[in-house]
């Protein structure tokens, strides 16, 4: 996976509390409740091992919250999708049979800025096209990616492993994610240029519409997504 771009927006915990699925309860960071707008760039995507042509590299931009679940060895910590735009309708049709995941396709394109003398990044872009405009979340980073630093926001986003999803009888799924911890960019500046209300549901539009909290750009790494399986009562 190509870098990361995180922009997290603060938001009422009633706006999600009808998408917590069964089971889980809301994950927050220091009493605040979070909500994440993450672009990134699948590279070498393969389903269940058979890499499909032509649909291995693709961006992918999702609104998403965390959720966390008691687990037999612990609190285990998830995160939730509200909309997954991604530019394949194939793409978007597996993961919404195979998952029951709200991808919907859309056209996509991407943009890395990089140093010209030691190749680092300087900035990124993952764009989309919906209802006719032009969309984007954009961010500017300095220096070198560095490791995550213990109790701060961007290892409470990052350093949850597992997936969560409602299905269409109330049931829940839970899948677990692979992927090595991320070394972080400083970001000097984020932004996230949509239509927040039509595109992700009015509950969604102030807090998505107002300056974010913060933002962090990650390395990014191979990442692996395993089988899901109901959760039993």
């Amino acid at each position: 996976m190509a870098p990361l771009g995180d922009i997290e927006y603060e938001t009422d915990l009633r706006a999600l509390a009808p998408h917590v699925p069964a089971g889980t309860e809301l994950d927050t960071w220091d009493g605040r409740t979070l909500i994440s707008v993450v672009g990134f760039l699948f590279r070498d995507t393969r389903v269940w091992g058979v890499p499909f042509p032509f649909h291995r590299d693709f961006e992918e931009v999702n609104l998403r919250f965390y959720v966390r679940r008691k687990g037999p060895e612990g609190w285990r910590r998830g995160v939730v999708f509200l909309k997954e735009i991604v530019p394949k309708p194939i793409i978007a049709f597996l993961a919404r049979r195979l998952y029951d995941e709200p991808y919907v396709a859309l056209p996509m394109s991407h943009r890395f800025e990089m140093e010209s003398e030691c190749g680092q990044l300087r900035a990124l872009e993952y764009a989309w096209r919906f209802a006719g405009r032009d969309q984007r979340l954009c961010a500017t980073v300095r220096g070198p990616a560095t490791a995550l630093r213990e109790g701060t926001e961007a290892e409470f986003i990052t350093e949850h492993y597992w997936g969560y999803n409602r299905q269409p009888d109330g049931a829940t799924l839970e899948y677990r994610v692979e992927h090595p911890r991320w070394s972080v960019y400083d970001v000097t500046e984020a932004r996230l240029e949509c239509d927040a209300g039509p595109l992700y549901g009015e509950a969604f539009r102030d807090c998505l519409s107002a300056p974010p909290r913060s933002a962090f750009v990650a390395e990014g790494s191979p990442v692996t997504v395993y089988c899901g399986h109901r959760l039993v009562d």
